[in-house]
């Protein structure tokens, strides 16, 4: 009779293997959730959590694009909502899963990228900017309130080989714009190819393109200046007092502008179990669990139930609350189709390939 029963349970799909059944698996940017909240979620869901990790939109969208599978949640930025989207990899969202998305500050809701919010909600966001070693670069005079610290040769020259910069076309290029006096999001030919050759001239000073272990650099002390995100750096900074480092890691904003990405889960059409995947994200969106991460990354948050369980001392830190002023500064890179986006591969892959 048990035999009878288990076969009708496998027919049925009942029975499932336990290593289906009881993992989420998120593909996230590397640093964006700290392992309490991976160990909350695990507790609360009695499931486990697997990682897997990208260091820019075009590596995520690539490999969704050619067919990965597997993931349950997602966190991109706004501008890889639209073709994700397009290339039907997600699913909506069903809000009646999700009563805590009541706690979103609506000034980061329907957004042009996913008006109504049927496929996304926010996690968090952060800021793209400078970070760089406290000692050194006051030691050297260096002002690090202008993307010239990464772009002029002539500043470039003090700090040569101990600099890095995001291994991301739309960072940099968006970088290079602004330093330049154009908006983040240009696409016209003549500003691009300024920026091109802004970033080309740089390059021979640069250690690498990194977006993955920059943190580790910085803390380390191997490298200066890192182009990189605001809660990135805020970990950096976190590291070296930890290891008692005699520099600290600080980071700000840019005078000439910086870039704002709201990053938002997302549930793949694909996903294994969308059924754990609307837990992860209802949980995220819990005040306290949302706070805890913008306590321990440094992250921006949308929530405002969080605010009361954010640290005063994070709360104080400009690059990850930025003050109203700065905020309209703050620029959100579009989405790109069609010839504006082969223009910037292109115009990318003449960039690494330059001597």
């Amino acid at each position: 009779m048990k035999k009878i029963i288990l076969a009708l349970m496998l027919a049925t799909g009942a029975v499932h293997s336990a290593s289906a059944e009881d993992k989420l698996h998120l593909y996230n940017w590397n640093n964006y959730i700290t392992p309490e909240t991976v160990k909350g979620f695990e507790a609360s869901c009695k499931c486990k959590v697997v990682q897997d990790y990208y260091g820019s939109m075009e590596e995520m969208l690539a490999k969704l694009s050619a067919g990965a599978k597997g993931y349950d949640v997602i966190v991109p930025t706004g501008f890889a909502i639209p073709p994700l989207v397009k290339q039907n990899l997600v699913q909506p969202l069903d809000k009646t899963k999700l009563p805590n998305a009541k706690n979103l500050n609506p000034a980061f809701l329907n957004s042009q990228f996913d008006k109504g919010n049927q496929v996304s909600l926010p996690y968090a966001f952060t800021t793209t900017l400078v970070g760089y070693n406290d000692k050194k670069i006051k030691e050297l005079g260096i002002d690090p309130t202008s993307w010239s610290v990464i772009f002029d040769p002539a500043v470039l020259a003090k700090i040569k080989g101990k600099v890095t910069v995001l291994d991301d076309s739309r960072e940099v290029f968006a970088a290079a714009l602004m330093y330049n006096g154009f908006s983040a999001n240009s696409t016209k030919p003549e500003e691009l190819k300024k920026a091109q050759e802004t970033i080309i001239k740089a390059k021979p000073f640069w250690a690498a393109f990194n977006g993955q272990s920059y943190i580790k650099e910085l803390t380390l002390g191997n490298i200066w200046v890192a182009h990189g995100y605001s809660n990135d750096m805020f970990q950096a900074n976190t590291d070296a007092k930890a290891a008692k480092r005699p520099f600290g890691i600080a980071y700000g904003l840019q005078k000439e502008g910086n870039t704002l990405s709201v990053d938002s889960m997302m549930v793949l059409k694909s996903a294994p179990r969308p059924d754990l995947a609307a837990k992860f994200v209802n949980y995220m969106l819990d005040g306290k669990n949302s706070a805890q991460l913008t306590n321990m990354i440094g992250s921006g948050n949308p929530n405002t139930a969080a605010a009361q369980f954010v640290k005063p001392e994070v709360k104080s830190i400009s690059a990850v609350f930025p003050s109203s002023d700065a905020m309209k500064k703050l620029q959100q890179l579009n989405a790109l189709e069609g010839k504006a986006l082969r223009d910037l591969g292109r115009m990318w892959t003449q960039v690494k390939t330059a001597k």
